[in-house]
């Protein structure tokens, strides 16, 4: 009976043992393209391993979190280049690098373009700028896209393995096209840097800041150097002058929209307010059938020669239309110097200020009451006057 229950038992282990192996089987897979691992995967680089490479002298270094990013992100980002024919060849690498010519590298110490406006002093330029031709232009564009390529195919070939993780030395060579990539586009960005900032000066617009327009150029340079192929025959500055052009006008129309739904600029008229010019004018008009009647009724005490002075160089009984006459022309008719007739016109406002105060701005009494107005109130000859009155 026990020889049998154990023969039982492991007929019924054995019988079940394919289920549980497929279901383990099953799990491992689910596990593996969960969604959860393929983002820890992304942000780790894809490296289920210790992050190591392996060095020339055959040594095996970690790789530092800088360097585990940097293969995530090629991993996780598509390739994108300007493909060559050259690039399908066998001997592609030797032809591009190895057989090239060197190309001088420039000196950007002394592109600063906002120095200017910080009171800062530029650094001097300690050689000549580097103006590449076409066959050196052709030369580092080859180079930096077959970089850009060669990131390509190592990433398929790590996304095309079954553990989808690269393997040290994948790892060491991605590492490395990466960088001669970033190398050669700030040699291509840095060699062009002067043909942004003659385009900046150029192209100067009001609304846009000069150091925003250089930013802005810097951003379409670079964008330039990734889209430009050197396999139809044109110089590189051809292409990127456009491209800067391009987003100079794009960021001048995106403040010109910007500005119109946001007006936070100064604006004068909005700032100042006319409150005061506008209620000293209205007061004027008022003022103006009060100071008639003063000069009419001479309820100031003005002498013969005064109300002959003010008449004249205001025009009381002149018809609409005639100008006053000057302090010359009124010397002339009472016999005096134009500077003797300015005293007595500043005596005889000055009367008929003081009357102004007494009797229109502090109000009549109640025992005199409101006088009526004179004929002819408002005209331009009392205005006039009342415009003196208050200047």
């Amino acid at each position: 009976m026990v020889r049998m229950s154990k023969q039982l038992g492991q007929a019924s282990s054995a019988g079940t043992e394919p289920a549980g192996s497929e279901k383990a089987a099953m799990k491992s897979v689910h596990d593996k393209n969960s969604p959860l691992k393929m983002v820890r995967r992304r942000r780790s680089g894809g490296l289920s391993f210790a992050p190591v490479a392996t060095t020339a002298s055959g040594r095996v270094a970690t790789l530092s979190d800088a360097d585990a990013k940097v293969i995530a992100h090629v991993l996780a980002t598509e390739p994108d280049y300007i493909d060559n024919e050259l690039f399908r060849k066998p001997t592609a690498e030797q032809q591009i690098y190895d057989d090239a010519p060197a190309v001088r590298k420039p000196d950007a110490s002394w592109y600063s373009p906002v120095m200017d406006d910080l009171g800062l002093k530029r650094m001097p330029k300690t050689s000549d700028q580097v103006i590449l031709t076409a066959a050196e232009e052709r030369v580092l564009f080859l180079q930096y896209n077959y970089a850009r390529h060669r990131l390509g195919e190592l990433r398929a070939e790590v996304l095309a393995s079954a553990a989808q993780t690269p393997t040290p030395g994948q790892a060491a060579d991605i590492l490395r096209w990466w960088r001669t990539s970033r190398e050669l586009r700030e040699q291509i960005a840095e060699t062009n840097l002067a043909l942004v900032l003659a385009m900046a000066k150029r192209t100067r617009m009001s609304e846009v800041d000069f150091a925003d327009l250089v930013s802005e150029g810097n951003m379409a340079l670079l964008r330039a150097v990734d889209k430009f192929d050197c396999a139809r025959g044109f110089k590189f500055s051809t292409y990127a002058c456009r491209a800067i052009l391009k987003a100079f006008s794009r960021q001048g129309m995106k403040l010109t929209k910007y500005r119109q739904r946001f007006p936070t600029d100064f604006d004068p008229k909005l700032e100042r307010s006319n409150y005061v010019e506008t209620k000293r004018e209205e007061f004027v008009k008022d003022a103006a059938s009060e100071v008639k009647r003063i000069v009419v009724e001479n309820s100031a005490g003005l002498s013969d020669i005064e109300r002959t002075v003010i008449e004249h160089r205001f025009h009381l009984e002149t018809e609409e239309g005639e100008r006053p006459m000057t302090l010359e022309q009124v010397g002339q008719i009472i016999g005096v110097t134009k500077e003797r007739v300015r005293q007595i016109q500043n005596k005889a406002l000055a009367k008929i200020r003081l009357e102004l105060e007494t009797s229109y701005l502090y109000g009549p009494s109640e025992e005199d009451g409101e006088s009526e107005p004179a004929a002819g109130d408002g005209d331009p000859g009392s205005s006039r006057i009342a415009a003196a009155l208050f200047n």
